[in-house]
C-alpha cells in the first residue's frame, strides 16, 4: 500500500486547534503527485504531456481529531476505475501513531488535457500505473468519461 507520515503543521490548523478540512485536501493532493512521481511521472512529465488529474467530488469522513504537530500516516488506494482509465474514485485514509483511523477522503475524478481543456484517457504507462495501486474491498468499475 502506497502511504507517507506527515506532520501537522500551524498552517494546517484552524481555530479549534485540529486539523481543518482543507489541509486534509491539501494532503490527499500532496499524496497523489507523490505516487505518481516515484512510478515515473513527475510534476514534469505531467507537463511535457500537457494532461493533469482533475478532482471532481471529494467526500470527507471524520473519527477523530488531528492537532498541531501530531504526525498522521496517509495511504493511497484506489477504489475505482473505468476501463479506459479515464475517470478514477481514489481514497485517502489518515491514521493516526496509535493506528486507529482519524479521517477518510474518497475523491472522484478523471484526466483533463491542458490544451484542449477536455477530458482524456490516460497514457498507457500511466494507467498501467493507476492499475498498480492497491485496490479496496468495494472497488468498483466506472463508466468512461470520454463521450
Amino acid at each position: 500500500m502506497f502511504e507517507k507520515t506527515f506532520n501537522a503543521g500551524w498552517g494546517d490548523v484552524d481555530p479549534n486547534s485540529h486539523m481543518r478540512n482543507s489541509a486534509y485536501l491539501d494532503r490527499c493532493s500532496d499524496v497523489r503527485v507523490m505516487y505518481f512521481a516515484e512510478n515515473g511521472f513527475p510534476s514534469t512529465e505531467f507537463m511535457r504531456l500537457r494532461i493533469g488529474p482533475v478532482i471532481m467530488k471529494d467526500e470527507l469522513e471524520y473519527f477523530r481529531e488531528i492537532g498541531l504537530l501530531e504526525a498522521v500516516k496517509v495511504t493511497y488506494v484506489q477504489a475505482g476505475l473505468s476501463e479506459d482509465g479515464s475517470r478514477f474514485l481514489v481514497r485517502n485514509e489518515f491514521y493516526k501513531t496509535d493506528g486507529k483511523l482519524a479521517a477518510r477522503v474518497t475523491s472522484t475524478g478523471g484526466w483533463l488535457d491542458l490544451t484542449t481543456r477536455k477530458l482524456i484517457v490516460p497514457p498507457s504507462a500511466m494507467l498501467q500505473a493507476m492499475k498498480a495501486l492497491e485496490k479496496t474491498n468495494d472497488f468498483q468499475v466506472l463508466a468512461s468519461s470520454i463521450k
